[in-house]
C-alpha cells in the first residue's frame, strides 16, 4: 500500500517527527479552536502521538500535506479510523494560515477519498464537522458530501457528512 500520494500541486506523505513543531505551533493558536487539544501542550502532544500511532497501528492515517517544492507540512488530510469512531472518516486540518483559501484542502481531500474507495476498499466515508466550523462544512459540501442526520458521530454535537463514492 502506498505511503504517499501526489496531486497537481501537493505531496501527501506519512507524517514524521520533524512535522511536530508545525503541528504544535498550530495547536497553540486560536485557529485550532475546533480541536480538543488546542492551546494545551499536554493534550497536543498526545494528539500528535495519535497521528503518528494511527499509521503504526493501522498502516494508514492522515497524510502530511506539503507543496511539491517545499516539504514543510501545511496540513493533515486523509483516512482516520480510531476504534472509538463510529465510521471511517476522511479528516482534514490545515495547519498553515497561509495555505487557507487556495484549494489545498480540497485537492488533498479528493485524493484521499479516491484512495479510500479505490485502494483501501472503503464502501463509505464520512467527515465529522463541528456545527460552527463553517469552513469545514463548505469543504465537505464542495467535495459532494451530504449531511447525514441519522448517522452517529464521535461526539453528540458533531455533524456527519457522508461522501458519495462517485464524487471521489
Amino acid at each position: 500500500m502506498s505511503m504517499t500520494l501526489q496531486t497537481e500541486r501537493l505531496n501527501l506523505r506519512r507524517p514524521n517527527r520533524d512535522d511536530w513543531p508545525v503541528y504544535r505551533d498550530f495547536m497553540m493558536t486560536d485557529r485550532a479552536g475546533f480541536f480538543s487539544s488546542s492551546g494545551d501542550l499536554g493534550p497536543t502532544w498526545k494528539s500528535w502521538a495519535a497521528e503518528l500511532g494511527h499509521w503504526e497501528i493501522y498502516g494508514i492515517g492522515m497524510w502530511a500535506v506539503t507543496l511539491h517544492d517545499d516539504d514543510t507540512i501545511i496540513g493533515l488530510v486523509g483516512p482516520w479510523t480510531p476504534p472509538h469512531w463510529p465510521e471511517n472518516e476522511i479528516g482534514w486540518m490545515m495547519l498553515s494560515a497561509k495555505a487557507e483559501g487556495k484549494g489545498f484542502a480540497t485537492e488533498a481531500a479528493r485524493a484521499s477519498l479516491r484512495h479510500a474507495f479505490d485502494v483501501l476498499g472503503w464502501d463509505t466515508a464520512v467527515s465529522y464537522v463541528w456545527p460552527d466550523n463553517a469552513r469545514s462544512i463548505r469543504l465537505a459540501e464542495k467535495l459532494g458530501a451530504a449531511l447525514d442526520p441519522d448517522a452517529d458521530g464521535p461526539a453528540p454535537d458533531a455533524l456527519v457528512y457522508r461522501h458519495a463514492r462517485a464524487a471521489a
